[in-house]
């Protein structure tokens, strides 16, 4: 047996894994804790990435969550740079262990919480290993990309979800011809609704940036050099392009998890309490598949900030031994050039959606109803329909579909109106 006086472990310097050693600290736990990080910088955020990082409009240093004496502050020890290659438990049914490193080092824990994201989705396909083929997920990327950005006059991107069309709608601004591949034949197709896929896809186009929708790929072109000099497409066309960034999702990490013998599904499976399959080990983040947080029906892959640290708090509560709840509603952003897409709920399993001002001036919302309910929402440029309908998700309040088209009413005053 080991680890009498060792305390946490937390494998992923991610926002979810900073934002449980955090809450543990906030909880009153006062045992070590261990945060494990693959990169050499500390915790950061990610979303500006492709959005203000990209553009130069802000720095590493605005990007970090703490300062480094906060770790210090807190007893919170960060090891960088390190890489858990495996884990062994005390028991089969064990929260305890030893994590095994690249290096060779080893690091036992008293209880274990992994928050390790995931990888971007490759192409399988000629040329996807290109000098020139880009991926978009840490800020070693978006260095390398940004760099590339400058020098580049054709810019291709392949994938319409929302990391490709943010990272093109910044290109486009600086002067780039950028050109959007999707074999979908709608953009952001996993989701949103048609009416908002449709409205994407002109306001890009409006903007500079061209869209090609159920297009294939067949191979990415190089010179002798072993640079991309291309994309060449199911039809034959080549596209000339100095750079391709491929935004095709994200793969979650479950190598750790499936060694451990948890349960996985598309990501480590966990429950409304952030327990795996074994109760005693936790995980948050990108890298689980959760019940629905607000039916706790069915099971979902919420790449979001707001579920990295609701999963993240709730995950610290459970290793503290006091379960917290209920979740809270799911939201997400995206900005795309000077588009801002707020969503509140999950529009999963929709049947009705009610769009709510108009889509040509650029500022609406799109409200989705599942028999008669309301579950979600998206809303451009449109802050206040935002905020009273994510609002009214967390009382689990609804507004009738026939007057939420009313733009005369605000959806605010629609929902005071409506009895839970």
């Amino acid at each position: 047996m080991t680890n009498s006086v060792s305390g946490t472990l937390i494998v992923g310097a991610s926002q979810a894994g900073l934002q449980i050693a955090s809450s543990l600290r906030e909880f009153g736990d006062t045992d070590p804790i261990i945060l494990v990080g693959n990169e050499d910088v500390a915790p950061y955020q990610r979303p500006p990435l492709s959005k203000a990082y990209l553009t130069g409009k802000a720095t590493a240093e605005s990007l970090s969550f703490r300062s480094p004496d906060w770790y210090a502050e807190k007893g919170i020890e960060l090891r960088l740079s390190t890489h858990v290659q495996a884990i062994e438990l005390d028991g089969p049914s064990s929260g305890s262990g030893v994590a095994l490193t690249g290096t060779g080092g080893k690091i036992p824990f008293r209880r274990l919480a992994l928050a390790v994201g995931g990888s971007p989705r490759r192409l399988p396909i000629k040329g996807a290993d290109l000098d020139g083929v880009c991926v978009l997920r840490d800020i070693a990327h978006a260095d390398d990309l940004r760099l590339r950005l400058e020098a580049a006059s054709n810019v291709v991107v392949i994938g319409g979800g929302f990391i490709g069309l943010e990272a093109a709608a910044a290109a486009t601004a600086a002067g780039k011809d950028v050109t959007v591949v999707d074999v979908a034949d709608r953009l952001l197709g996993r989701a949103v609704a048609p009416e908002v896929s449709a409205f994407y896809l002109a306001a890009h186009r409006r903007r500079g940036t061209k869209v090609l929708l159920s297009t294939g790929i067949e191979a990415i072109e190089g010179n002798e050099q072993n640079c991309v000099t291309g994309v060449r497409l199911g039809d034959g066309t080549v596209l000339p392009a100095d750079v391709v960034l491929v935004g095709v999702g994200l793969v979650a990490s479950t190598g750790l998890a499936a060694g451990l013998g948890l349960e996985v599904d598309r990501g480590i499976v966990v429950d409304a309490l952030a327990r795996t399959s074994n109760p005693n080990i936790v995980a948050a983040g990108d890298c689980t598949t959760l019940p629905h947080p607000l039916t706790g029906e069915g099971r979902y892959r919420i790449e979001s900030v707001q579920n990295a640290i609701a999963q993240a708090q709730i995950a610290a509560a459970t290793l503290m031994g006091r379960p917290q709840g209920p979740a809270a509603v799911p939201w997400f952003w995206s900005d795309q050039a000077d588009l801002k897409l707020q969503i509140a709920g999950l529009s999963n399993g929709y049947d009705q959606v009610v769009v709510r001002g108009e889509p040509d001036q650029e500022q609406f919302s799109v409200l989705y109803y599942a028999s008669g309910r309301l579950i979600a929402i998206d809303a451009i440029n449109a802050p206040r329909d935002y905020m009273a309908v994510r609002k009214l998700l967390g009382t689990g309040g609804s507004i009738p579909a026939e007057l939420a088209g009313d733009t005369t009413v605000p959806l605010k005053d629609l929902a005071a109106a409506v009895t839970v």
